[in-house]
């Protein structure tokens, strides 16, 4: 944290919502309140600062957004549509990454073989690697159990791109079917019941 003296340029609260907002314009990644408040006097209220800028930026074309406890400036949902001309266009997904995708999301951390167990089919490497190239998944770590498998998880840039605050936010298993994300005939165990996505939730 910046030590206070009469010199310091951000003992005003009003600069003070000003630097948070610089960076976290600046940022490439979310940020979360430990690295704002480094940059920021030792006695800021951090808290109330981005209240403030979480309304000052309601309803606005770019929208405060909590991302996993982190914080990112992000277009608004409903303006997302304007944007895609200038986004890059991703390779569309398979349908089997699709659903690895749901399972690993609903089950994290989870191995390859426990998806395999889930779909009732092989998933092939690429696959795996596709959803880890695009950054929607990452190596969670090791399961305690014979042979060691490598678990999967999803990242920061799953939920950005979702536009989801945490993974409680998920969606339920026939608002994916609805999108026409999902086939109807899913195996039953493919999503877990609610305390199982607290449970999730928990150890993300």
């Amino acid at each position: 944290m910046i030590e206070d003296n009469k010199n310091n340029p951000l003992t005003d609260f009003s600069d003070q919502i000003r630097a948070v907002e610089a960076l976290l314009f600046a940022a490439s990644d979310p940020l979360d309140e430990k690295t704002l408040r480094e940059m920021l006097p030792v006695d800021t209220d951090i808290e109330q600062i981005m209240n403030n800028l979480l309304n000052l930026y309601k309803g606005r074309g770019v929208e405060l957004k909590r991302i996993n406890n982190k914080w990112m400036f992000k277009t608004a949902s409903d303006l997302s549509f304007i944007m895609q001309k200038e986004a890059k266009i991703q390779k569309k997904l398979s349908k089997a990454a699709l659903e690895t995708l749901s399972i690993i999301a609903y089950h994290q951390p989870v191995s390859r073989a426990e998806i395999e167990e889930i779909r009732g089919v092989t998933v092939s490497p690429g696959t795996i690697d596709t959803l880890m190239e695009i950054n929607w998944i990452k190596i969670k770590g090791r399961r305690k159990t014979p042979g060691n498998p490598i678990t999967y998880g999803t990242t920061e840039e799953f939920l950005v791109h979702f536009d989801l605050q945490n993974i409680k936010e998920l969606p339920g298993l026939d608002d994916l079917k609805s999108t026409g994300l999902l086939d109807s005939n899913l195996p039953p165990d493919m999503f877990p019941i609610d305390d199982d996505i607290e449970k999730i939730e928990e150890n993300y």
